[in-house]
């Protein structure tokens, strides 16, 4: 495989380890990134050796986002109508066109023959929730953060893979909201496969592509497309593209447009600040009542 700038990939004992590697910004997902992330898939998707796919982040988190940093995913100058991301005005069609754009990209863990193991530490919020969803299975860390705090300014979901997983009501408590959730959480309404404890996560991931490793890979690249043909089947791919037409509209609501007018006044980080204030600790809960404090916090039992 090529030698990439933002992840690593390695071949070993019939899987390939895909690592998000920008641990300084907990693996915020960049154009370039995903552009990278893409390429590497397809090409272990091309090798004889690979049985699956193992998706992992380095350093703390799995991957905190997508990176809305000011100017880190402006485009060439060979490509003037892709825009310059949320800080540049452009058209809704414009918006529309970079939204798909990249989501072509992370379409491949859904389009690739071969399955894809999401393996998810620390937080996993907003785009991470996008790469995560989109891979066939998600085993997380009994702690790690599953959630889409932008939900409540930016925009809605540029990929809609929620819905399909733990279904339509705690995909809108959690969607309208912008609250997030533990891995163990996730597992207990089908976000993830299952979750479990920190220091063996490792082990869980490595341990399933070990048993993949034993099956031929174009029984296991049958047994995927077919059940990725029943979501198919029940609009999933459909969604992914309405997804994006979807988060274009909502990048006009009033919402938004404060979010970026604050956002180019006071810096990204006030913005954000002053987006989470009011949310307390931004933890919804699955299993028990929501009882919190005068300052939005879950009271634990």
């Amino acid at each position: 495989m090529p030698d990439y700038e933002h992840i690593t990939c390695e071949i070993e004992r019939g899987r390939a380890r895909i690592t998000l590697n920008r641990p300084q910004k907990r693996n915020a997902l960049s154009f370039a990134l995903l552009t990278e992330l893409a390429d590497a898939l397809w090409n272990a998707d091309d090798d004889k050796r690979v049985h699956s796919v193992i998706l992992r982040g380095a350093g703390k988190s799995f991957c905190a986002g997508y990176d809305i940093t000011p100017g880190v995913n402006a485009p060439g100058t060979d490509t003037p109508r892709r825009g310059g991301g949320i800080y540049q005005d452009t058209t809704i069609d414009d918006d529309i066109w970079r939204l798909e754009r990249t989501q072509r990209l992370r379409m491949a863990l859904f389009d690739m023959h071969k399955p894809v193991i999401a393996q998810v530490h620390g937080f996993c919020i907003a785009g991470g929730t996008d790469i995560a969803l989109l891979s066939d299975i998600v085993i997380a860390a009994d702690d790690a953060t599953f959630g889409f705090p932008p939900a409540r300014d930016l925009g809605s979901l540029p990929n809609q893979m929620w819905l399909y997983n733990c279904g339509p009501q705690w995909a809108k408590r959690l969607l309208m909201t912008g609250d997030t959730i533990t891995g163990r959480e996730a597992a207990l309404i089908g976000l993830v496969m299952k979750s479990v404890p920190p220091d063996l996560l490792e082990a869980e991931v490595e341990g399933l592509a070990d048993r993949m490793a034993l099956i031929d890979p174009d029984l296991l690249a049958s047994n995927k497309r077919i059940v990725n043909l029943g979501l198919e089947l029940m609009g999933a791919r459909t969604l992914q593209r309405l997804a994006a037409e979807n988060d274009g509209r909502a990048h006009l609501a009033p919402g938004t447009q404060r979010f970026r007018r604050l956002a180019k006044e006071q810096g990204l980080k006030a913005a954000l600040q002053a987006r989470d204030r009011e949310f307390g600790d931004g933890r919804a809960r699955v299993d028990g009542p929501e009882t919190r404090d005068a300052n939005g916090h879950l009271i634990e039992d």
